[in-house]
């Protein structure tokens, strides 16, 4: 009888291994290695985008007068609408009076840049400062019309020409009147 069982079973493709039991076992050790990967990328990108910010001078409390600034070492720069820069040396009534304001622009190269290296070589072919071209005082006088980017813009040339002295202003009335009713084409 057992011999019919067997050729039964045989006969009908069936095997007695289907009571075995498969035991399931997951492999953590890949996701383990993601875990500490995600955990790396977010503590490294969240220090990356700490903010910055730049350190602010304000004046000593002094009783003393502030020392007049010799005209020969100031330049003004006065940042209108439609990226447009106005720049004169020294005293703006001696520099209306002498004709001496001038158009320039953004540019490291021919803008602003060239007239803040210009007049560093100025002061210094003048041999009359002890601080050469380090005496420089660049005043930043930004107009209504003008946006932040270009206040930053000058601020980025007073950084990259090494001026050490320098100052955002608001301007005079009579330099904002000059510059809208003057054609400096």
């Amino acid at each position: 009888m057992a011999q019919i069982e067997n050729s039964a079973n045989v006969r009908k493709g069936r095997s007695f291994s289907h009571n075995k039991k498969h035991i399931l076992r997951i492999d953590m050790t890949p996701m383990v290695d993601l875990g500490f990967l995600l955990i790396t990328f977010f503590v490294f990108t969240t220090t990356m985008s700490t903010p910055k910010a730049t350190d602010l001078f304000m004046p000593k409390d002094d009783i003393s007068p502030p020392q007049a600034l010799p005209t020969s070492l100031a330049l003004s720069l006065l940042l209108d609408d439609n990226n447009k820069v106005f720049y004169y040396n020294g005293d703006f009534k001696e520099a209306v009076s002498a004709n001496k304001i001038f158009e320039t622009n953004y540019s490291t190269y021919e803008g602003i840049g060239k007239i803040i290296r210009q007049k560093q070589k100025d002061i210094d072919a003048s041999g009359k400062f002890a601080d050469g071209r380090k005496g420089l005082m660049l005043l930043i006088k930004p107009t209504s019309g003008s946006v932040y980017k270009n206040v930053i813009d000058a601020l980025d040339e007073a950084v990259i020409n090494d001026v050490r002295k320098y100052a955002i202003v608001e301007p005079g009335n009579e330099e904002i009147s000059y510059i809208k009713n003057h054609d400096f084409d």
